[in-house]
């Protein structure tokens, strides 16, 4: 998704209100900057103390800092006012609801996604019936400057002086509390509110005896039809292990017109779905006899589980991954996880760049958030399922690009479990899921774009795909039935096949007898489903199947449109041949009515999904020498992509333009991409709240910058790796499931060439390329099989020298239109 709020709030009308640029506490950029100097004289450095959480937590990032272990299910995080889908957002001027332990990181819906389950530490000096428990009665403003986190922990102090610590578990946790010297701690644990006020019932019960609140409901999904639900439920122990003493206990009922209801003692409360509109409020109400000194500060400790399937499923699995460890026990674990996953980059710590550091492992970090692992937690038609099961799939439009290879690269075992999860998608609803959000079906942005992901995986993975648990026949007959056949809402799953079929292209006003969807994008459709074709055609070629596509990029272009002084561009079509004018200016940020529907609404009727006709017609990543053909050759392509740049129309945050900076490879221009990546990421990312250019898209942005600092882009549905200049003197990807480890080496390096602009004799362009001593027959690419593959070291070496340089010095990157991708590796 381009911004936060386009896909879903745009498509509701939600109008959004500028965020103030914030900062977490100081103290955590000082520790983070204290880490990476110390580590330079480090053999085994703390990687997780490079890792920034709250990068993306500003400038609609909205990216979760919450305590996560990698793709952990629960990510425990304060959820603010405001528009805060991850539920944080950096700006000081919104007020904490509460602390909960769903969250998604790096996707826009209009309100927010999952924060079920808050709770809510309070100050009550009057007693329990004067305590604030309804939403907008609770909210309080943070203490400034004590926002902190790290991987595995997570923490914020209200105005107050309450401070909330959470650490995690995949599907439990501890929350730690700590109350103001001599103060009585009371705490609202709230039913009905979760982010995107989507409550339709459900029951919380209180066992004073044992010290434990259940809790559960059925619940609506942040970014899908308004009638599928959810349930999710939770299991608060209160008593840490019999260490604290339950005083005060209840349940409460509310309103924002007056009601404002308690009942001291009561235990139970079954509530259904308003049907009349709006939410009834509800929830818990407990205090603690702390008994302690009168200036000591009281400090409380609640165990959390939560599950997807019942209220026993959550307590038993607080039980069995919690246990009685102590928080410092659990946040020590959750550490390893994320050292462990982070070491699977190591980097010349002492000789790159502090800010490049740090951004590579906040990035790498984000990479690793999501989706969720919600294995054995599942529900619908995929309950008691035995294969993987993720959640949180928001988008596969978003992720197919670079997420999914980054995670080939190092990490093949999540990816078949990903991979297998997909699958079984195809298993029980007969198509792959997209966008699968809150366990619900979510809105399909470009098509069926599951295809690339699972193709990727196949292309790099199929000699050992039995291994890791993926049947090859059974991924390509998933493939078969997003590309072949036509489901009859085509909103959530699949594509509009049919009429694709019969013209070659997605028709603008076709006529559609069997199949339901919103008719727009027809532009960006025809060319989303091509790109997905192709990656069916790759894993066909790998099982000796037929493997002719059509190439309908062509079908979509018109060669008489005309915009700045370029002739051609991509544009929707009529099923009778003639192409539906719209200016290619539309939708870009050059278009002067900035309201203009550009995303899923119906009154969408630019053609294209977030996007422009000049952005879009770049899009043809497995074919853009044809794409140089249909503009006019190399120099006139090449002046264009310089005007696209220069003239503003790029958008670093939107996913269909991740290759286009390396686009001047394909028309042997390897150094003017060197140049253009430099600029795109010094002018858009950066380790501040705000350093993310928009919407993190469950890291799509932290992966495309992870391999744009390691000199590299990944061409998804394919073993090919575009290679650029690194922004680190040395690093090592290590793959423990193929016992591989491929050093990179950046000779001629230049920490002096990592900024904007590249200073006039530094070098930072790519003279030529190794791979374990022999030279690369092209300095522009090389293949997953000849380098990551088998391991060892490949030189990258660098000179000043950018008119040298800016030649491939032999094949270009493949297009298929002159033969490339022809066989499988």
């Amino acid at each position: 998704m381009l911004f936060s709020y386009s896909s879903a709030a745009l498509l509701l009308g939600v109008s959004l209100l500028h965020l103030v640029s914030a900062q977490p506490s100081p103290e955590v950029q000082r520790r983070i900057s204290a880490a990476i100097k110390a580590a330079a004289n480090q053999s085994n450095p703390d990687l997780t103390a490079f890792v920034n959480p709250f990068i993306g937590t500003d400038n609609d990032g909205d990216v979760c800092p919450g305590a996560s272990i990698p793709f952990g299910m629960v990510k425990f995080s304060t959820d603010l006012t405001g528009y805060a889908p991850a539920g944080y957002i950096a700006n000081p001027a919104e007020k904490i609801r509460g602390l909960s332990p769903l969250h998604d990181s790096g996707t826009g819906s209009s309100l927010g996604t999952y924060g079920n389950f808050e709770i809510m530490p309070l100050l009550c000096p009057g007693g329990f019936n004067t305590c604030t428990t309804t939403l907008a009665a609770r909210e309080r403003l943070r203490k400034l400057n004590t926002d902190d986190a790290s991987p595995g922990y997570f923490a914020q102090t209200l105005d107050n002086n309450i401070k909330m610590e959470a650490t995690p578990t995949r599907r439990a946790g501890l929350e730690r509390f700590t109350f103001p010297p001599g103060s009585k701690p009371y705490f609202v644990l709230d039913l009905a509110n979760d982010l995107p006020a989507s409550f339709a019932g459900g029951t919380l019960d209180i066992d004073p005896v044992k010290g434990r609140i259940t809790i559960g409901g059925r619940y609506g999904s942040s970014f899908g039809p308004s009638r599928f639900n959810y349930q999710a439920f939770a299991c608060y122990d209160l008593l840490n292990g019999g260490k604290q003493k339950l005083d005060e206990y209840g349940v409460w009922t509310g309103d924002t017109f007056g009601l404002d209801a308690k009942g001291p003692g009561l235990t139970h409360l079954n509530l259904t779905l308003n049907l009349i509109g709006g939410i009834y409020q509800s929830g818990a109400l407990f205090s603690y006899d702390v008994n302690s000194p009168a200036k000591a500060s009281p400090q409380i400790v609640i165990r959390v589980g939560v599950s997807f399937r019942s209220v026993e499923q959550a307590c038993a699995n607080a039980e069995n991954e919690v246990g009685d460890a102590s928080f410092e026990d659990i946040q020590a674990r959750a550490k390893a996880l994320w050292q462990e996953k982070l070491s699977k980059v190591e980097i010349d710590i002492a000789n790159t760049p502090a800010n490049v550091t740090e951004m590579l492992y906040s990035s790498l970090y984000r990479a690793n958030l999501t989706p969720n692992n919600a294995t054995e937690e599942t529900q619908g038609v995929f309950e008691n399922t035995s294969s993987f099961y993720f959640d949180s799939l928001y988008c596969s439009w978003d992720t197919f690009r670079t997420f999914y290879p980054l995670l080939a690269l190092h990490s093949p075992v999540e990816f078949a479990q990903i991979v297998d999860s997909y699958i079984d998608g195809w298993r029980k609803n007969g198509w792959m899921p997209e966008c699968r959000a809150n366990n619900l079906p979510g809105w399909t942005q470009g098509g069926s774009s599951a295809d690339n992901i699972v193709s990727h995986f196949a292309v790099n993975y199929h000699n050992e795909a039995g291994r890791l648990g993926i049947n090859l026949d059974e991924l390509y007959s998933a493939l078969l039935a997003d590309g072949e056949l036509n489901p009859p809402e085509w909103n959530i799953e699949g594509r509009q096949v049919n009429v694709y079929k019969q013209f070659g292209y997605v028709p603008f006003a076709v006529l559609d007898v069997s199949s339901t969807g919103r008719q727009t994008r027809e532009g960006s459709r025809t060319l989303e489903y091509a790109f997905e074709d192709f990656g069916i055609r790759q894993v066909a070629q790998l099982l000796g199947k037929a493997d002719d596509v059509e190439n309908s990029i062509r079908n979509v272009w018109d060669p008489t449109v005309v915009s700045d002084g370029f002739k051609g561009f991509m544009q929707k079509r009529y099923s009778n041949g003639t192409f539906a004018f719209t200016d290619p200016v539309n939708c870009s940020p050059n278009d002067r009515n900035q309201s203009r529907p550009c995303s899923l609404q119906g009154t969408n009727v630019n053609g294209f999904y977030e996007s422009s006709s000049w952005e879009y017609s770049w899009y043809a990543p497995h074919d853009t020498a044809h794409l140089i053909d249909l503009m006019g050759g190399n120099a006139t392509f090449v002046k264009r992509l310089d005007h696209f740049f220069d003239a503003g129309y790029y958008l670093a945050g939107n996913e269909p333009s991740f290759q286009t900076p390396i686009g001047y490879h394909y028309a042997n221009h390897p150094a003017k991409s060197v140049d253009r990546v430099r600029e795109v990421v010094f002018s858009n990312f950066g380790i501040t709240a705000a350093g993310l250019p928009g919407n993190d898209d469950q890291a799509a942005m932290a992966s495309l910058l992870t391999f744009h600092l390691l000199g590299l882009y990944p061409v998804p549905s394919t073993t090919q790796f575009l290679v650029l200049s690194p922004f680190i003197p040395k690093y090592t990807i290590h793959n423990s499931f193929l016992n591989t480890s491929t050093t990179v080496t950046t000779l001629n390096y230049d920490p002096k060439s990592v900024q904007k602009t590249i200073p006039p004799g530094k070098a930072a362009y790519v003279q030529n390329v190794t791979i374990n001593g022999v030279p690369t027959p092209s300095r522009c690419h090389f293949d997953f099989y000849d380098v990551f593959r088998v391991g060892g070291e490949v030189v990258i070496t660098l000179t000043a020298d950018k008119a040298a340089a800016d030649d491939c010095l032999g094949n270009l990157p493949e297009s298929i239109s002159t033969g490339g991708f022809a066989k499988a590796r």
